[in-house]
């Protein structure tokens, strides 16, 4: 008998690394690619988060280029060698209850990064912990939070927040 993917475990909420600006070069916003000091940034910032010990069994991302680049970034850089998914929900203007939903799907939360977007990122978070107000998410930036027993709202705590320059000052 298969046994269902864990639940509870510790999830990483990324926000894409820096990008090219909006514009007439890029009428698509969903194909704006990191921007060459980006990508150098998150790689700096993977090195970070390896200092602290993170390992991913899962990371999935938004399907738009920008959050596909950073997840890929991470994927590689954090050492664990993570499963890669598009995860739709995690695209602009989703509900916190629709990447609940999502995350369901994942195929092991003990360790999972989920790279996407602000707003909606910080709304997650805060919908997550049932914190009053979003936390500020810089690009590049991450959060870790612990999930209980089942993803759910209000059911995860807080454990840390860094900024990528934060995380880029472990990387030494």
């Amino acid at each position: 008998m298969k046994s269902s993917a864990p639940v509870g475990g510790t999830l990483y909420l990324v926000r894409h690394a820096i990008a090219a600006e909006r514009g007439p070069e890029w009428p698509d916003d969903a194909k704006r690619p990191l921007t060459h000091a980006g990508a150098a940034r998150m790689r700096q910032a993977v090195k970070g988060l390896r200092t602290l010990g993170v390992r991913l069994t899962v990371v999935a991302t938004s399907p738009l280029v920008r959050a596909e680049q950073t997840a890929k970034l991470l994927a590689d850089g954090i050492g664990s060698k993570p499963e890669l998914v598009v995860m739709p929900a995690l695209a602009p203007d989703h509900a916190p209850a629709e990447v609940l939903e999502a995350l369901a799907a994942l195929p092991d939360l003990s360790s999972a990064a989920l790279v996407g977007h602000e707003p909606d990122l910080g709304e997650l978070a805060a919908w997550l912990t049932g914190a009053s107000s979003p936390p500020p998410f810089k690009k590049g930036g991450v959060c870790c939070l612990e999930l209980g027993a089942a993803p759910r709202r209000r059911g995860a705590a807080l454990v840390w927040m860094a900024t990528p320059r934060m995380l880029r000052a472990l990387a030494t």
